[in-house]
């Protein structure tokens, strides 16, 4: 059986939500875009659902896709140990994580190294200036910045979209301490440099990226997920050049893909969403399962059961 073989036959699995009854034992519930969270005196824990979000709306479902972003971000905590704290304690299932309870910062902050996707959208509308980052006035979409920028988002709430915010604004605001958002910037900087060394390891470029920060025990620590198909986008390295001279979008291995098939069909977020098709769902989870190999250097193993029933079993509820 091929991979999307394999796939396929998670279509109609919806694993869209959890027994929120039947998980209580292990906290206070409370509903992400993707995720579903247990939050409990000292731990949570994060179950990655099949949930697909796009400019900040949930859409759909894709098969596997909680496991195989799971995987790539228990990969990207492991990696990167050395560079930032982080709050994973371990993964007792493909589709959870078991972590540190932390106190998030109000924020996102978001390394980008190209200029693409929302920011190249807020370039071309003049929207770009809220970040306060100087910026040529000739950039052409995907050129590459001559150094990292940072460009803050606030952290929303389920079902409001996040805001661009420039991080003088953040310490006007009060939203985090100025020594807090420096050690957060200085982190996700280090984080990115990791990240970007891996994906070229494997012929991928890490374009950009989000990180979410949160204090334990007054220690500043990266938090939720790093690096995955859903925080981050990648392009493949050797056919950038080209494209780009070319003015042809990248061959990307992220949720870009499934963003530029909604802009195409006239969605940007407001309004009623289209209907996904099969195919379209099955064309992410083959990308994202992609990714998976790529990053991790092994196939993505397609499981045969039903993932939330095998979630309740190990978990022993």
């Amino acid at each position: 059986m091929s991979q999307r073989e394999g796939l396929s036959r998670h279509l109609n699995s919806h694993f869209t939500s959890v027994d929120v009854e039947r998980l209580s034992r292990f906290g206070e519930h409370r509903r992400g875009k993707v995720r579903d969270l247990f939050v409990g005196e000292d731990e949570i824990i994060m179950v990655t659902s099949d949930r697909l979000s796009a400019f900040d709306v949930v859409l759909t479902s894709i098969p596997c896709k909680g496991a195989i972003l799971n995987a790539i971000a228990v990969g990207a905590f492991e990696a990167t140990a050395d560079v930032c704290p982080n709050h994973m304690i371990d993964a007792p299932h493909p589709n959870v994580l078991r972590v540190k309870k932390a106190e998030p910062l109000p924020i996102e902050v978001i390394v980008r190294r190209y200029i693409t996707g929302s920011l190249w959208r807020d370039y071309e509308a003049g929207k770009h200036v809220v970040y306060e980052v100087d910026m040529a006035s000739d950039l052409c979409r995907d050129q590459r910045f001559d150094e990292v920028i940072i460009t803050p988002s606030t952290k929303a709430e389920y079902g409001i979209h996040d805001e661009p915010i420039s991080k003088r604004a953040i310490v006007e605001q009060g939203l985090v301490e100025p020594a807090i958002l420096e050690q957060a910037c200085t982190y996700a900087l280090a984080l990115f440099a990791r990240g970007e060394k891996i994906a070229a390891d494997q012929g991928l470029i890490l374009v950009d990226t989000k990180y979410e920060f949160g204090m334990i025990d007054g220690e500043l620590v990266v938090i939720d997920e790093i690096h995955t198909a859903d925080s981050s986008r990648y392009w493949v390295a050797d056919e950038y050049e080209a494209r780009f001279a070319a003015g042809e979008s990248q061959r990307m291995l992220d949720k870009e893909n499934i963003r530029q098939w909604l802009i195409a069909q006239g969605y940007k977020g407001e309004g009623q969403p289209p209907e996904i098709p099969a195919d379209v769902r099955l064309d992410l989870a083959e990308t994202y399962a992609n990714l998976h190999a790529r990053l991790l250097g092994r196939p993505f193993d397609v499981p045969s059961e039903d993932a939330l029933e095998s979630l309740y079993a190990t978990l022993g509820v």
